[in-house]
């Protein structure tokens, strides 16, 4: 007779030193329960003891853009298809109890049964390398801005002289002239105010030296990655990147223009009930892409004739502004969806 080879599906409950991986055959029936390190040695004998049961087909990952990101990055470059997995049901887990043999069998479980389908980032090109950027330059304007505010809580209580000096100026002035104050070596209230100043000061004006630095990248990277995209009236660097970001460097994981919506949370959710039949608002969904997008629908309502006249005529319908802006939203994602890059461009050229 001739044996049929084991269709395998696998679940990984990722950690920062160690991964938990289970097996289940085609029936469900678990095979096995094992732990790896997380380094690429202990990555290729995951797969090594996954593929040992028979074919493997599909691996359910939880955190892929997390702990498991190393591993994501693994199987797909060797041609496995990973989903991700989202976090045990907390009303099953309450009857169940916790630990992660069991997390792990629960992800293979999602992902044979179709419960997890969204296909797993790439995070192996251009988009990764935005990302990675946006994180720095979030806390690097969050650092200067706390830089600042400190310096306007330290002239707002200065001594009279020097509050005089600075209160009525512009920030950039002010950053100009107290980064320009020198050490006396005195002890005097009036010194020391103006060595702190100095430092906020040249803090302030380094952090913005390192936003610009990152902002030069990402306009470059941008640019490369998605030119039809920065075509898009009212998107920006920043505005792209975004979208970039939540869409991955493999886009054509989203399957048609609705999904990319729903992933931005500008999905209209159907609340209908009985005689009233309405939608909701949607308030999941990756909340930078929808910011995003509000920027877009912003920039247009000011300087776009069709975009002030759709407002307008959604609110002689009786809708509010914010209700027109959110229809506005669900089109605009149609029309960034369509721009964005397919797979030759969101990966970096050797």
């Amino acid at each position: 007779m001739t044996t049929i080879a084991r269709r395998i599906t696998g679940g990984v409950d990722t950690h920062l030193d160690v991964h938990v991986a289970a097996a289940l055959d085609e029936r469900g029936a678990l095979l096995g329960i094992e732990s790896f390190a997380t380094t690429a040695a202990g990555y290729r004998r995951l797969q090594r003891w996954l593929e040992s049961f028979g074919t493997l087909e599909l691996v359910g990952v939880e955190g892929t853009g997390s702990y498991g990101a190393g591993l994501t990055r693994h199987f797909l470059a060797n041609d496995v298809a990973v989903v991700e997995v989202d976090r045990p049901n907390r009303q099953r887990r309450r009857l169940a109890g916790k630990s992660d043999p069991h997390d792990a069998e629960a992800a293979a479980r999602a992902a044979q049964g179709g419960d997890a389908t969204g296909l797993a980032k790439s995070r192996d090109g251009n988009v990764e390398s935005m990302r990675v950027l946006r994180v720095a330059r979030f806390s690097t304007r969050r650092s200067r801005t706390q830089a600042i505010n400190q310096m306007r809580s330290l002239i707002s209580t200065a001594p009279d002289e020097l509050r005089s000096e600075l209160r009525d100026l512009s920030i950039y002035k002010i950053l100009t002239i107290a980064s320009a104050y020198r050490h006396t070596g005195r002890t005097d209230v009036t010194t020391l105010t103006k060595l702190a100043l100095r430092t906020l000061a040249r803090r302030a004006l380094s952090l913005e030296e390192e936003v610009k630095e990152i902002d030069r990248l990402l306009k470059s990277l941008v640019k490369e990655t998605a030119p039809q995209l920065c075509a898009v009236d009212g998107v920006g660097t920043d505005v792209a990147s975004a979208i970039l970001v939540a869409a991955g460097d493999n886009p054509e994981r989203l399957k048609n223009e609705a999904t990319f919506a729903k992933l931005c949370g500008v999905s209209p959710l159907d609340a209908s009930s009985g005689k009233q039949v309405r939608h909701r608002l949607n308030r999941s969904g990756d909340r930078q892409a929808n910011s995003a997008l509000w920027h877009i629908v912003f920039t247009r309502m000011v300087n776009d004739p069709r975009t002030q006249h759709y407002i307008e005529r959604r609110m002689k319908d009786g809708r509010t502004k914010k209700e027109a802006v959110r229809c506005l939203k669900r089109y605009v994602a149609r029309e960034v969806y369509a721009a964005l890059p397919r797979s030759q461009f969101g990966v970096d050229n050797p």
